[in-house]
């Protein structure tokens, strides 16, 4: 037995480890700065996201000793279970800012949609690793993309358009992961501009449609609609090199700043941290896909292979999207930034894949 924990001690990778722990450090920061800006120093969510970490890092090492193989058996079951969430909180969960998409447990809101991104991910990886060997045919896209598209449906319906982007985006890195025709692809994108088109004529309400000319020129109208969007900018260029200093953003301090703990948190390390705290977010963030790169190389089999590219793209495309958000050039669809907004929903799912891909790494090398 210590044998074989001495081996999984050995083999953990830490620097996976400290890359994830450094960008929570980041947001742990922030977060402290932000309730500097409230009048009373209420502190809660601070120690609140603590927690948070604490039990991501108990989770993460957790799913570490899972074998993923194991997780992969429950695939279909793990689909289910999802399924049935996301109808759960449909029916019984609690409303915020106009979204159904959440349960309270003990004061405590659960996101169920960041567990079915790791649901999503488990289930196309298992799905896509059977047809490795076989020649993947119209129907098997179909079949792949009824299943992500039937949970983005009932996301929709929260509605959570963010959650739901980010779910067809797991869908077509994997498509694209598990090398279907290109034709399918382009087929998949002449559809989507069909869809986009007819909804902007027919379906989408004067408000969408205002978002999207928003996010097109959001100088136009930086008092109303693209209020958050100019004091996001605003932030991130007041910070210069060096930036404010913690505690010291005019933006996030005067509040000034909508969203500064979850949306719009990257703005915040910009104003007060400067370039050069910017630069060390990145550099953290490229550390954690590097080594997942690094681990794919020598990785078994075709369903870690398709997780660890699944998981590190998913993080990527979500951190790139909320970046952009921050500086303008992408549209506001409220998604967090990985590992560093605050939130419990968004931390437990984060470093659970991150414990995954921890086990997966560790069986590549040895079989305990």
């Amino acid at each position: 037995m210590w044998t074989r924990i001495r081996l999984y001690l050995k083999e953990f990778d830490w620097l996976l480890l400290a890359a994830v722990v450094l960008l929570s450090s980041f947001g742990l920061m922030e977060i402290y700065s932000v309730a500097l800006g409230q009048g009373s120093l209420d502190l809660l969510n601070f120690y609140k996201q603590i927690i948070f970490i604490v039990v991501g890092l108990l989770l993460l090492f957790t799913f570490s000793l899972i074998d993923y193989r194991f997780l992969k058996s429950l695939r279909r079951y793990l689909y289910v279970f999802g399924v049935f969430i996301l109808g759960a909180v449909l029916m019984f969960g609690s409303d915020i800012r106009g979204t159904r998409g959440w349960f309270y447990i003990g004061g405590m809101g659960i996101q169920p949609v960041e567990i079915i991104k790791i649901i999503l991910l488990i289930f196309l990886a298992g799905y896509f690793a059977d047809l490795a060997t076989k020649v993947k045919t119209l129907r098997h896209f179909f079949v792949s993309a009824i299943s992500a598209g039937f949970l983005m449906f009932l996301v929709l319906l929260q509605p959570d358009f963010g959650s739901s982007l980010m779910l067809g985006a797991i869908w077509l890195l994997m498509v694209i992961f598990a090398d279907f025709p290109k034709k399918y692809l382009l087929g998949v994108l002449v559809s989507v501009l069909i869809i986009f088109t007819l909804s902007w004529s027919f379906f989408f309400k004067d408000y969408q449609r205002q978002r999207v000319m928003t996010f097109l020129n959001p100088g136009e109208n930086a008092l109303a609609e693209g209020y958050n969007i100019s004091q996001a900018i605003i932030a991130v260029g007041s910070g210069s090199w060096n930036g404010k200093g913690v505690g010291f953003g005019s933006q996030s301090q005067l509040k000034f700043l909508p969203e500064a703990q979850n949306d719009f948190i990257f703005a915040v390390i910009a104003e007060e941290l400067g370039f050069l705290g910017v630069s060390l977010v990145i550099f953290f963030f490229v550390l954690f896909f590097s080594r997942c790169l690094a681990a794919v190389k020598r990785l078994p089999n075709d369903f870690s292979i398709y997780f660890v590219l699944g998981a590190a793209g998913l993080i990527f495309i979500q951190m790139f999207i909320n970046i952009g958000m921050n500086i303008g050039i992408m549209p506001v669809v409220g998604l967090s930034l990985p590992f560093i907004s605050y939130g419990g929903s968004s931390i437990f799912s984060l470093f659970i894949l991150t414990g995954i891909i921890e086990n997966i790494i560790i069986k590549s090398k040895i079989n305990y």
